[in-house]
Parts: C-alpha cells; sequence; structure tokens
C-alpha cells in the first residue's frame, strides 16, 4: 500500500477531507483504515478561522478520526512566528476569527482589536465576520510598525458552491492600503510545515493535499514527498502541465489510493496507457483507470518540460481521452 513507506500524513482538510459541510466520499473510512494499520493522522490547515477543537469535532461529525491534538493550523503557525520575534506579552492585534486568537493567546501573547492599543504586530487570517473597521485598525497599526504576519496567502478556497475569496485576497486591502507585504506562515511557506513536525514528532511524513501551489510547493519546498488528489482545486490539466516545484510525488483520484499500491510508472507507460509526444503534442492511448492514464501522461510531460512548464494546448488531446 501506498501509505506503508510513510508514519504520517499531514492531511489537508478543504477538498481533500471534506468540502463545507459534507465528507469528500469515501474519505472518512479510508482515514480510518490508515490510522488502523499505525499510521499518525495529522490535519494540516490554512484556514485560520476556526480553532483545533472546533475542526476537530467538526471531522469526527462527519465520521473522520480526529482529537484536537491532532489537528495543526496556520493560526499556531502564524501565533509562533509571532512570539519567536516580539516579547512575551505583547499586544498582537488580530485580523481573524476566534481560531486566531486563541493561537495568539496560547502563545502568551495580548490579542486586541485596534491600533490605539499600540500592537507590535498584526495578525491576519480568514474569517466570515472580519469587517472593514477591523481591516482599517490593522492598515493603522502596520502603518504604525507593527510587524505584518499572515496566516496563508491562499486567494481562494473550495466549498459546494465554488470557489470563494480566501485569506491571500482579503490580505491584499492591508498590503495595497499599507505598501508593506506580509510575512505568510501557511502553506507553501516553511511555517506551518515546520509547526506541523514539532507537533506530530513525523519522521517520514507525507503531505497529502489538492492544491498544487499550497499543499504540493510546501511539500517540496521541505523535501518530503506528496500525494496530489483530485477532490478540490487542482484538475487534470493543472497537474500535467505543472512546473517542478509543483509535480507530486503521487497522484490519486482521492484519499483512497492511501491504501492502494502505487503502480510502477515508467517511460510514460501506466497500467494499460502509453502516453507519447507526436509533432508537439502529448498523446495518449490504451485502456484501465482513468487515474492511471493521467499518471502515464504526467510522466511523458515532465519528462520534456524539465524544469519549465507546459502550456494547456498541447495536452488537450490527453484531456479529450481522459473524458
Amino acid at each position: 500500500m501506498l501509505i506503508d513507506g510513510y508514519d504520517t500524513l499531514l492531511l489537508d482538510l478543504d477538498g481533500v477531507v471534506y468540502l463545507g459541510s459534507h465528507p469528500v466520499p469515501g474519505a472518512p473510512a479510508a482515514l480510518e483504515e490508515a490510522g488502523r494499520r499505525g499510521v499518525r493522522l495529522a490535519y494540516v490547515t490554512n484556514n485560520a478561522s476556526r480553532t483545533p477543537a472546533a475542526i476537530a469535532s467538526h471531522l469526527r461529525e462527519l465520521g473522520a478520526p480526529a482529537s484536537a491534538a491532532d489537528v495543526v493550523t496556520s493560526a499556531q503557525a502564524a501565533a509562533r512566528l509571532v512570539a519567536e520575534r516580539v516579547p512575551p506579552g505583547s499586544n498582537v492585534l488580530v485580523v481573524g476569527g476566534s481560531g486566531l486568537r486563541l493561537a495568539v493567546r496560547d502563545r502568551g501573547l495580548r490579542p486586541v482589536s485596534t491600533a490605539v492599543e499600540s500592537p507590535v504586530a498584526v495578525v491576519q487570517g480568514i474569517a466570515p465576520g472580519v469587517s472593514y473597521g477591523l481591516l482599517s485598525e490593522g492598515a493603522l497599526a502596520v502603518r504604525q510598525g507593527a510587524l505584518f504576519v499572515a496566516s496563508n496567502g491562499d486567494t481562494t478556497m473550495p466549498t459546494r458552491r465554488g470557489e470563494l475569496p480566501g485569506n491571500g485576497a482579503m490580505v491584499r486591502v492591508i498590503a495595497t492600503a499599507t505598501g508593506v507585504e506580509p510575512v505568510y506562515a501557511g502553506k507553501p511557506d516553511p511555517p506551518l510545515h515546520r509547526e506541523s513536525m514539532i507537533r506530530t514528532g513525523a519522521r517520514r511524513p507525507l503531505v497529502v493535499g489538492d492544491r498544487l501551489d499550497t499543499d504540493i510547493e510546501g511539500a517540496t519546498n521541505a523535501g518530503v514527498d506528496s500525494l496530489l488528489v483530485l477532490t478540490g482545486v487542482a484538475s487534470a490539466v493543472d497537474v500535467l502541465t505543472a512546473g517542478p516545484r509543483h509535480r507530486p510525488t503521487y497522484i490519486g483520484e482521492d484519499l483512497g489510493a492511501l491504501l492502494l499500491p502505487y503502480p510502477d510508472v515508467r517511460d510514460g507507460v501506466c497500467g494499460g496507457w502509453r502516453a507519447w509526444w507526436d509533432d508537439a503534442v502529448l498523446r495518449l492511448d490504451g485502456d484501465g483507470s482513468r487515474i492511471d492514464g493521467l499518471r502515464a501522461a504526467c510522466d511523458a510531460a515532465w519528462a520534456v518540460a524539465g524544469e519549465g512548464r507546459l502550456e494547456g494546448d498541447v495536452v488537450k488531446p490527453v484531456l479529450d481521452r481522459l473524458r
């Protein structure tokens, strides 16, 4: 099985385990089985709006095994990042929700809501109730010299209704108003991965995610293996045309791939599929599972792209074949 070589799964949540209030089909059962086989489950999320306890409760409601200790958030990574740079007990202006405020408090810092309280840092994370007034206070504090930290830079977040604006989009309000770019704590930057390793003690982790620009790039930055699942943001064309930092070690339809042997993929061949280049266009022929066809095509595409990335039109025949 794919998981046999790893002691810890560093699992993204949105688009991997659930979409909004609904589980991804088969995800809870796959995680239960992985846990029974002795693999540590760690839920690593760029979403800073909720507390680990609230996230764990949601996961259990969906049928996935989870405790608060199994959840690692970008809020926790951001709070550690701030705590390492400012004196204990410092005022920190929190532009975000309860998860971010709790993480800041747990690091021995004092969450505040106005620039009048002379915060030494501003920490921003996504939350439905973030108002113009709070964003304005954050901008005032940053203009006064406060350290600016963002929980993550995700421009969108997946839901059952589609992709909604993420923290990366909201961060642009303060960054544009002040001319100051934040220090990012979440994926793909190192702080969240570091936080995950500290909290889990993982020695052989496998990062599992649905986004190339956060989950997979974060794994690449950390030098660890990754599994891309196609239940969230990334599509077949995205992975076929991915640059080196966005290429996963493994590709699976969903979390069920963890419990299956991973096939040999070599020279554009996987299962019953063969991918090859014909007049600068990628072709695919054969029969079998769609995911094996995509694996074969990615192997051939990445071999030719090298350190660059392909344009979508050269892989269109593959996409047509896999429909």
